[in-house]
């Protein structure tokens, strides 16, 4: 293995579909012909001599190094990875966080800005508005999504766009080419977190993007089993950033990388049913007379119903619903549920439901909350590959409760 991070497959898979990528990309036998990935784990690596380290840990001679950095098994992941968004190279992390702040302050500094938008996974916000300014790097807010109200924001000093299409919980959707046109205008980068569609249902690279951001822990595993991130991008940025994990390091571990490179093999596959169970009952919600507005870009009623079709190759496995009423509403209705899981992770085999505003985006101030358009009467839903008629059971059920 290189110590380069993810270079493509040198195994002639360039014409491969994205379903045979998934499955054996990025993997070259070793001398013991494995039909499966193995799991390499260990920390170092030993040489034959003490000029032969010291020619490998220069980079003078390729090879792994020492498993903060290089490991055989996270690199199968991350060439897996870039290869199925259409990049150059991908940098596994600890977690999608990780991965999130790896980018950040693998490529950022002091006096540089970047423009983002609150309505994002909670914990991204609280990174960007909480910790980012320590550094000395300025955050500029948007309102929402619409390209034209960040053209204001952007200056001489922005580095970096930084957005969720769809957003996490309102499926709000970013028109990505608009927004790599933008970032380009002003020779900044756009990053794009891929989280709820996955390259299984969107390029954002493919869309002008610069930069694909992961968290592997959702439906890159699609079992709720481990925790782990990726960055999508240039050779040279991964490269970037592969110095700051080889000095900083929050890595991902092999064992972890050998889960996602499994979950995978399934991705394409799942990922279809999360979408078909996910607008039927998108549909079955939006009727409900106890639910004011689901949200789903399945749906007509979404406002970027087209752009999710232009965008998208289907609308999501995730949902997120408006009660009849406050949050003791919602908790009732959440309460209620005997099939789907109660817990704020996402992607998983199984249904999950959760009110944002107390746990996901608990940590964002009220402020902030209502500027997201999050209220105490939302819940999501990520919708699982359990039996539809089970799960549409059991939501009636639980409705009947608010």
């Amino acid at each position: 293995m290189s110590n380069k991070h993810s270079q493509k497959s040198k195994s002639g898979a360039d014409s491969w579909a994205d379903e045979t990528l998934a499955i054996r990309g990025g993997f070259e036998r070793s001398q013991y012909g494995e039909h499966s990935e193995p799991i390499m784990a260990t920390s170092s690596y030993v040489y034959g001599s003490a000029a032969e380290a010291a020619a490998r840990f220069s980079g003078e001679t390729s090879g792994p190094i020492y498993s903060r950095f290089t490991n055989p098994t996270v690199q199968i992941f991350e060439h897996r990875l870039a290869a199925l968004e259409g990049g150059e190279a991908c940098i596994g992390a600890a977690s999608g966080m990780a991965a999130t702040a790896t980018l950040l302050l693998g490529t950022l500094r002091q006096g540089d800005e970047i423009v983002a938008t609150r309505n994002m996974f909670g914990s991204t916000v609280n990174l960007f508005k909480n910790f980012l300014p320590r550094y000395g790097i300025t955050v500029h807010w948007a309102d929402g999504l619409d390209v034209e109200s960040w053209v204001p924001l952007v200056t001489s000093k922005t580095k970096l766009l930084y957005v969720e299409t769809p957003t996490n919980p309102l499926t709000e959707l970013a028109d990505i080419r608009a927004f790599a046109d933008l970032a380009h205008a002003h020779g900044a980068v756009l990053a794009v977190d891929n989280c709820f569609c996955t390259p299984a249902l969107q390029k954002p690279l493919a869309l002008g993007a610069d930069i694909v951001v992961h968290s592997a822990t959702k439906y890159l595993d699609g079992q709720g089993r481990c925790v782990g991130g990726a960055v999508v991008g240039s050779q040279e940025l991964i490269d970037t950033l592969t110095s700051f994990m080889r000095s900083a390091g929050p890595c991902m571990s092999p064992f972890n990388a050998w889960v996602f490179i499994k979950g995978l093999e399934t991705l394409n596959l799942r990922m279809q049913q999360h979408c078909a169970n996910a607008a039927e009952l998108a549909v079955f919600l939006e009727s409900h007379p106890a639910i004011r507005h689901v949200y789903y870009p399945g749906l007509d009623s979404h406002p970027s119903a087209e752009l999710a079709k232009r965008q998208q190759k289907l609308p999501g496995g995730i949902l997120s619903m408006e009660v009849d009423g406050d949050k003791a509403a919602a908790w009732r209705l959440i309460d209620a549920v005997k099939l789907c899981s109660i817990t704020g992770n996402l992607g998983d085999a199984r249904t999950t439901i959760t009110h944002p505003a107390t746990t996901t985006h608990g940590r964002m101030t009220a402020e902030d909350r209502s500027l997201a358009g999050i209220g105490d009467g939302l819940i999501r839903l990520a919708v699982g590959l359990e039996d539809l008629d089970d799960i549409r059971n059991d939501l009636e059920q639980a409705l009947d409760k608010v």
